[in-house]
């Protein structure tokens, strides 16, 4: 108002200076400011009275569970005759940033950051292709090697084909993703692990509290207890779920409970049920965020005991949290895919989500071209076998709908450039072998139209010759 001195108290941390500039940009006014922790509330009654505020705005961007914000929205509550104004300040971070976010926030945790390891496995015969940011990191889970540091952090370039059918099909399903993952090797456990997912959600990012639903293993109560003494949630907002859901195992050796984050997207996302809540099958509750404490051994026979060394084992799938903070619809919309996604329109000639049917050709388009790119700056070629026919068959479905999106030309060596434009800062990989990587892009892309031709000559043949056939 006219006339009023501008009185600022925060613990702005690195955005400070942006965030004061801003202000003074929008006031055209000079102000107090005051660093401090928000939780310290002697002093914050001391700036109170000294200041004589009758009004205050919260940066926070939400009503805060939190201790560290609750204090002191409770003492605005209580001791001002003013307005209490909260101010929703998000950022909608890029796909890039967030990455970033992540992973310098886990090393100010202590965490050593290790570069994303290649898609094809070492030493390990049960994967085709990385599917996860732990696997590649097994060996210091099960003690066969030792680790760098006993705390990690990393952004795993991963591949799972299982729905490649629904890949498309739907907004929900894709072949590539990029895991982010903070790991202990017998150093913090759960009560690390739970206020470090809070702090990185709510603080560094700035989702709104009031959204996040933690849920836990029905007999975890441990767990339980953090989320609800330590951080504060109430404990109808904490979801028990049984083994299914909420515990890690696959069959003997290490095992445990895991802890879940969901975002509560709205209402405009959910099935319009009357139970619809945490753990239902509609869009509207996202899980964002899987702690895994590994803590048990299965003998093999469901027979637990206490692991002398516990783990904790977390992922986060970079795509879903920057759906969430970006507040789109799918991991098609977000910044870095959405831009291969218009590319993929450009080209066709087509305009996303005005007919369901290239739809799906721009989805699978859009998903493929990443895996294709990823395995091939990791060395993998096309063969008829292993991990190289898993490349084989997604080139395959990506130039068939390329086709039938009406694409002239090699648009798989062109798609390829644009997923290296976006990635190539956190992936260097993806550049750093781009000649002869192009180049198999559009010799795959001929060979394939060429089969294609062949295909179409043979079904005029004779029924003998037609089996002779090579056949997609």
């Amino acid at each position: 108002n006219e006339g009023k001195e501008i009185v600022i108290i925060d613990n702005f941390s690195n955005s400070k200076p942006e965030v004061l500039d801003k202000i003074k940009q929008i006031t055209g006014k000079d102000f107090k400011f005051y660093e401090m922790d928000y939780s310290n509330k002697e002093e914050l009654n001391k700036v109170f009275t000294e200041n004589k505020i009758d009004a205050v705005l919260n940066f926070a961007g939400y009503k805060a569970v939190g201790e560290s914000v609750k204090k002191p929205i409770e003492y605005y509550t209580n001791n001002i005759s003013g307005a209490l104004v909260l101010l929703d300040t998000m950022k909608k971070y890029g796909v890039n940033e967030l990455r970033e976010m992540y992973l310098s926030f886990f090393e100010s945790k202590g965490h050593l950051r290790m570069k994303s390891f290649s898609l094809v496995p070492k030493n390990d015969n049960s994967l085709l292709l990385i599917n996860s940011g732990m696997a590649p990191l097994k060996p210091y889970f099960t003690g066969q090697e030792v680790p760098p540091r006993r705390r990690v952090t990393t952004c795993q370039k991963c591949i799972r084909t299982g729905d490649i059918e629904n890949v498309g099909k739907t907004a929900r399903h894709g072949t590539f993703f990029e895991m982010l993952g903070n790991f202990s090797f017998g150093d913090y456990f759960k009560t690390e692990a739970i206020h470090w997912t809070w702090e990185f959600l709510t603080d560094v990012v700035g989702l709104d509290p009031d959204r996040l639903y933690p849920s836990v293993y029905q007999d975890d109560d441990e767990a339980f207890d953090i989320w609800n003494k330590q951080i504060g949630i109430d404990s109808s907002r904490i979801f028990r779920f049984g083994k299914e859901d909420n515990f890690w195992e696959h069959g003997a050796g290490p095992c445990g409970p895991c802890s879940e984050v969901y975002y509560d997207r709205g209402e405009k996302y959910g099935c319009g049920k009357p139970g619809c809540t945490v753990g239902c099958d509609c869009d509207r509750y996202m899980e964002v965020w899987n702690n895994v404490f590994t803590q048990f051994n299965n003998d093999g026979h469901n027979n637990y005991t206490e692991l002398e060394q516990k783990n904790i084992d977390t992922g986060m799938g970079l795509e879903r949290l920057a759906v969430v903070v970006q507040d789109v619809d799918s991991i098609f919309d977000v910044d870095t895919i959405k831009a291969l996604r218009d590319k993929v329109c450009d080209m066709a000639h087509v305009t996303y989500l005005e007919d369901p049917k290239k739809d799906v050709s721009i989805r699978l388009i859009t998903d493929h071209i990443r895996s294709v790119t990823f395995m091939t700056s990791d060395g993998i070629v096309p063969s008829n076998e292993g991990r190289g026919y898993v490349l084989r068959r997604l080139l395959r479905r990506a130039a068939r709908h390329g086709r039938l999106l009406g694409i002239k030309g090699k648009f798989l060596s062109e798609l390829a450039k644009t997923v290296i434009e976006v990635s190539e800062d956190a992936y260097p990989e993806v550049s750093s072998l781009q000649n002869w990587q192009i180049q198999l892009l559009r010799f795959r892309r001929t060979h394939i139209l060429n089969l294609e031709r062949r295909r179409n000559i043979s079904s005029t043949r004779s029924k003998r010759k037609r089996k002779a056939s090579i056949r997609l």
